[in-house]
């Protein structure tokens, strides 16, 4: 056989073969297109900085966890992320209902009013069947659930307290205040002292001080859930918990302990840290990360020491949260979930929490604190805290409240605010 008839020859049986093939369905002969394909989900969450060249803790104790879950499930996690620049006058929040919406995402890292909206709407995955759901302290449980759904999971609770220079108390004899009179007290005895304005405040926060004095008794009386449920009926008002704590307030404006005016226009931390660390403001307010970050508080040249907001029930730690969520129906849905539960897992939550130093969501994680954040670590592990954010209370609370209390820094008065609250829990009713 001449060469050129060899090379046809060999030609006509390799098409021969390939046309076999080709009419063949056996799986183990062909390579399936969707094992080359890439497993992606899409993650949406805030910018985690301005500048590229700082550093940010958290983020790169999300990032770990991430990797975590990427190498678990072979999956690549692609971050979209919110820019105000972007999306201009669009909050974060309203961006993210809107994607969230449309299904533009797949994992969403949401607020708790978010949380409740697309919570209410169907729009997140329940989550209660993921292995991690398992683990998580009851406080999540509470505070996620919506109809019956835990539809988003954090990887840490975020705790407010007040930071108190400990220095200027025991300089003035002043015991650490629990109760809203013992609060007043400590404050008159530093304005007589010279210290014009005792509390330094921003337009953030001051809220915590109405959810300590609002929800003591609620989430620590034994009966939560039948008052939440007489809330969500009607049968009882929100203005009923809240007249107190925005009393309180207008006590503090009226007295001229914190400065409504300034705290008004403040943001957080940036209006009231450069007093507070000079010494001449003894009490401020803050989350628990502040405790750790030089940045914030966690460079002080005098004893700190971060306590619960005054309540009737004693000093009391604030604990809204941010969550984890999945877009129900979104593209890449099941992959989704799982990580959430591999960045949920008791594995990665010891891993971002050692790397954060906060309080895990799972009741099987423990984090030794720094020194300063003992006292409100120690009402927490007793389980005494109030909920600045619940998802199973059909009026949102963290960003409303922070909205009425800036109508009362505005001048507004107690009972102005308290209609505000009667509009809103009308509203949730007149939808159900």
């Amino acid at each position: 056989m001449s060469k050129k008839r060899c090379v046809w020859s060999i030609v006509l049986a390799a098409l021969a073969l390939l046309l076999a093939a080709c009419g063949h369905e056996d799986p183990k002969n062909l390579i399936s297109s969707h094992e080359k394909e890439e497993r992606v989900v899409n993650l949406f969450s805030p910018m985690e900085k301005m500048d590229p060249d700082a550093e940010n803790v958290a983020r790169t104790a999300s990032d770990l966890t991430v990797a975590m879950a990427e190498a678990a499930l072979d999956v690549t996690v692609v971050y979209r992320t919110y820019t105000a620049e972007d999306y201009q006058d669009k909050t974060y929040d309203n961006v993210c209902l809107d994607r969230a919406r449309n299904n533009m995402d797949d994992l969403y890292l949401l607020n708790p009013d978010t949380v409740l909206a697309l919570g209410a709407e169907g729009k997140l995955a329940d989550l209660s069947g993921l292995d991690s759901a398992k683990n998580l302290r009851d406080i999540i449980r509470t505070a996620n659930t919506v109809d019956g759904k835990l539809v988003a999971i954090p990887q840490e609770v975020v705790a407010y307290g007040l930071f108190v220079n400990k220095d200027l108390f025991d300089q003035y004899g002043l015991a650490l205040p629990e109760t809203p009179e013992d609060f007043l007290e400590c404050c008159r005895v530093f304005q007589e002292n010279g210290i014009q304005t005792p509390v330094g405040a921003n337009r953030w926060w001051l809220e915590c001080f109405v959810f300590a004095q609002a929800y003591a008794q609620l989430y620590n009386g034994g009966n939560t859930q039948a008052e939440i449920d007489a809330l969500n009926r009607g049968e009882a008002r929100y203005s009923g918990y809240m007249r107190k704590g925005f009393e309180f307030l207008q006590t503090l404006i009226d007295r001229g302990y914190i400065d409504a005016e300034t705290a008004l226009v403040s943001e957080a931390i940036e209006g009231e840290r450069a007093d507070f660390l000079a010494g001449r403001t003894p009490i401020v307010m803050a989350y628990w990360g502040a405790a750790n970050t030089g940045t914030a508080y966690g460079k002080t040249e005098f004893e700190m020491q971060v306590i619960g907001f005054p309540s009737s029930m004693g000093p009391m730690p604030v604990m809204p949260m941010t969550g984890w969520a999945v877009g129900a129906g979104s593209e890449h849905e099941e992959d989704a979930k799982q990580v959430i539960n591999i960045i949920t897992s008791d594995e990665a939550l010891r891993v971002y929490s050692e790397t954060n130093r906060v309080i895990s969501p799972s009741k099987n994680v423990s984090v030794d604190c720094v020194p300063a954040l003992q006292p409100l670590n120690d009402r927490i592990e007793e389980g005494v805290y109030v909920l600045g954010s619940n998802a199973g209370m059909n009026v949102e609370q963290w960003g409303n409240t922070c909205l009425i209390v800036r109508e009362l820094l505005g001048g507004a008065s107690v009972d102005e605010c308290m209609a505000a609250f009667d509009a809103l829990q009308d509203a949730a009713l007149a939808q159900e």
